[in-house]
């Protein structure tokens, strides 16, 4: 269920913290992981050859939450690796994901319009997108200390 098309601070994570917390107290397995410490992790399984089995065990979580997709851009090799994750858990777990960014931008964050367009397809094909308006929370808590 991306979240999509909105600015920071008006509470994307926290959402998907408080779903996933919802989650553990019914016993699911769930991960909370950002989009740069998920890529960072899959190029690390190249290292030791254990791509294979990191994305299994990535599947057999019942939620994974992916938060902020979109503020770094992704290499090839690192989009490849999360369209492998994504594809495997494609009808087989949740996904949350958080994002800033339209699926028509998706292109600039992977490089590819093939890869984001495969990606786009099966997160969208099951999904409830959740658009969240509003200003920053941080911004206007601080912009009441200083009335």
């Amino acid at each position: 269920m991306p979240f999509n098309r909105r600015p920071p601070g008006v509470g994307k994570s926290h959402l998907a913290i408080a779903l996933g917390v919802k989650a553990c107290i019914a016993r699911y397995r769930v991960l909370f992981i950002s989009a740069k410490d998920l890529i960072r992790d899959l190029y690390a399984s190249l290292v030791d050859q254990s791509t294979a089995e990191k994305i299994e065990a990535l599947s057999r979580l019942h939620l994974l939450i992916i938060d902020e997709l979109g503020y770094m851009p992704v290499d090839t090799e690192g989009a490849n690796l999360f369209f492998q994750l994504i594809s495997r858990r494609y009808e087989c777990g949740s996904i949350i994901l958080t994002t800033n960014m339209p699926f028509d931008q998706w292109d600039k964050i992977f490089g590819d319009q093939v890869i984001s367009a495969a990606i786009i397809d099966r997160l969208a094909h099951h999904c409830h997108i959740f658009s969240i308006n509003g200003c920053s929370y941080r911004m206007k808590d601080k912009l009441s200390q200083e009335n």
